[in-house]
């Protein structure tokens, strides 16, 4: 698994962070909050997450089974990671890859993840 490092920020850059991420596993999910966020979605694990900037702009939004810290600027109202439990109960850092930059998330082959059946 190549680990790659980019930059990551919100629309307003209040919120920044950088982020060793392989952006080729990464997924799209019909659930009811992805689907109208239009996420394009890579995980990685904590270590590798630096929140450089704007912890104190974040907000959160949990909903269904509470495992997703959906964190979004409260200037700009972009998610751009959350933290997370992976099913197998580790630790992640979920990176809207959306919000990276030098990446053109519509280019990726991305797994498609039928969240509307959990």
């Amino acid at each position: 698994m190549e680990l790659k490092h980019y930059e990551g920020s919100c629309q307003c850059e209040a919120v920044q962070y950088e982020v060793d991420l392989n952006i080729d596993q990464t997924i799209t999910c019909n659930c009811s909050r992805c689907q109208r966020m239009g996420f394009v979605l890579g995980f990685a694990k904590p270590e590798d997450f630096h929140l450089k900037s704007g912890e104190d702009s974040l907000t959160e939004y949990l909903f269904n089974k509470k495992v997703i810290r959906h964190l979004f600027c409260s200037v700009c109202g972009v998610e751009s990671f959350g933290y997370a439990t992976m099913p197998d109960g580790t630790a992640a850092v979920g990176i809207n890859v959306n919000c990276l930059e030098g990446v053109d998330p519509r280019k990726l082959n991305s797994q498609h993840l039928d969240g509307k059946s959990f």
